[in-house]
């Protein structure tokens, strides 16, 4: 007799510090870019002192967004709000034929 485990998370969201989903990658490419800069601020010879408090800050700033996107739009809340942007808000006809050939076929499959 076998006996498995069941893992019942299975069809659920990764959620990490509560970072569900998607958010969490929002999160890593931010940080990546951050890292970025500042070895690009450090390169060009800026001071310690004026790069540190600007990557924590940004760093502090860029995990509370992505906390509060997180929180306020869910698993794909964000993408559902971006698609809903980009409907239109009225479709115009300024033609009468497409009702009038749907008349004469039928409806649109031709019944």
């Amino acid at each position: 007799m076998s006996i498995y485990q069941i893992n019942k998370g299975v069809s659920k969201p990764i959620v990490f510090k509560g970072l569900k989903a998607q958010y969490i990658a929002y999160l890593a490419i931010g940080l990546v870019t951050l890292l970025i800069g500042f070895a690009v601020m450090y390169i060009c010879g800026l001071s310690l002192w004026i790069i540190l408090p600007v990557v924590l800050g940004l760093g502090t700033a860029l995990f509370f967004i992505v906390l509060r996107l997180s929180h306020q739009f869910g698993e794909h809340g964000l993408s559902k709000h971006f698609a809903k942007k980009h409907l239109p808000e009225q479709i115009r006809c300024r033609s009468r034929k497409l009702f009038i050939n749907l008349k004469k076929t039928g409806g649109p499959y031709g019944n």
